[in-house]
């Protein structure tokens, strides 16, 4: 798992109640990460999944439908 640092804003979250991590719809290749991981008993920060501040995680959250990049793409888009 990677440091909690928020994808949008780049700061480290300080406090658990100032955002979280979000998952979103796994893709072929997450499914394939996942499986790779699996067999090599390796663990590691998915590749669908993102740390959001508290400022973006509402909207991040109403994204989670989406895979990743897709979701990251609209709310890159809309300047959030």
């Amino acid at each position: 798992m990677k440091p909690p640092i928020y994808c949008i804003c780049d700061e480290k979250l300080k406090d658990m109640n100032d955002g979280g991590l979000i998952d979103f719809k796994k893709r072929l290749s997450d499914i394939e990460w996942e499986k790779h991981m699996e067999k090599i008993k390796g663990v590691g920060h998915p590749p669908y999944a993102e740390w959001f501040c508290k400022k973006h995680y509402d909207k991040a959250s109403e994204l989670k439908h989406l895979p990743i990049d897709k979701a990251l793409k609209i709310l890159m888009s809309e300047g959030t």
